[in-house]
């Protein structure tokens, strides 16, 4: 996600959004710890299939994935007490691999980490009627179909810290096993051409790796992952957190940027 770093939205735009409808208003309320809970159930349900360590307290969720996965921490709150942030400090002192953080508050200093940061817009969309996908949109159920949907997402994210590629260990089978995770694969033509994860937690949907195989970019791919998947969110608020490239298209689909969240890398 090199290239994703975002301004803050403007605030005049989102209280013309909140004014303009009652109920969108409710959909938008506490964006970014709806986002954060979201976030921390995900990466358990995520840490949990891959048999990770987990560890949980106010102010953060951070899972211990070993070399190749890295250290994921995920802020809970908007003021960590001084002796979670010291744990914070000491469990990425201490990882063996990268180390990733996301803050959706944007109101902590980890400057100290020494690790490079950015921001991304947190964005929602309000409950509504979802537009059918252009190609065939499947739920990923069957090992076959989760290996191609990992190596979909390795590839799209570049994420070379899953290479040279291990079947399983970013998307196991067990991980749509998870209460309320799910993944999904778009197919063009009997190929499957993009992939992308959702989670419900709380009767809030996110989306999670939402990518497409280099080879079928520009072939809406991505809208339709998008839309096949929320279509079965449709009766809730959902969020995710956008790259600069992908913003365009949430818009396109209901999404609206309401904050900024930072994140914080080793690599």
């Amino acid at each position: 996600m090199a290239d994703t770093r975002q301004t803050t939205p403007d605030a005049r735009v989102e209280d013309r959004t909140r004014q303009g409808d009652p109920d969108r208003s409710a959909a938008f309320d506490d964006a970014a710890i709806r986002q954060a809970r979201n976030s921390a159930a995900f990466w358990a349900a995520t840490a949990d299939s891959r048999g990770h360590e987990v560890i949980r307290r106010r102010g953060f969720l951070a899972v211990l994935g070993g070399e190749r996965a890295g250290t994921r921490v995920l802020l809970q709150e908007p003021d960590p007490a001084a002796h979670e942030l010291a744990e914070l400090t000491e469990l990425a002192g201490r990882s063996t691999g990268p180390v990733d953080v996301e803050d959706p508050f944007s109101s902590t200093d980890l400057s100290h980490l020494g690790m490079r940061n950015w921001q991304m817009p947190i964005m929602v969309r309000p409950p509504g009627p979802v537009p059918a996908p252009a190609m065939e949109v499947i739920r990923a159920r069957r090992t076959h179909e989760l290996r191609t949907a990992e190596q979909i997402v390795i590839e799209g994210f570049e994420l070379t810290r899953f290479t040279p590629y291990r079947p399983g260990e970013m998307f196991p089978t067990t991980l749509t096993e998870q209460p309320g995770v799910d993944v999904f694969l778009a197919v063009l033509d009997g190929e499957a051409v993009g992939a992308g994860v959702t989670a419900v937690h709380d009767g809030v949907g996110s989306h999670y790796w939402v990518g497409t195989s280099s080879a079928h970019r520009s072939r809406g791919a991505g809208r339709a992952v998008m839309l096949g998947s929320l279509a079965p969110m449709a009766d809730l608020p959902v969020t995710l957190t956008a790259s600069r490239l992908g913003q365009p298209l949430y818009e396109s689909l209901g999404f609206t940027a309401v904050t900024s969240s930072t994140w914080w890398s080793s690599q």
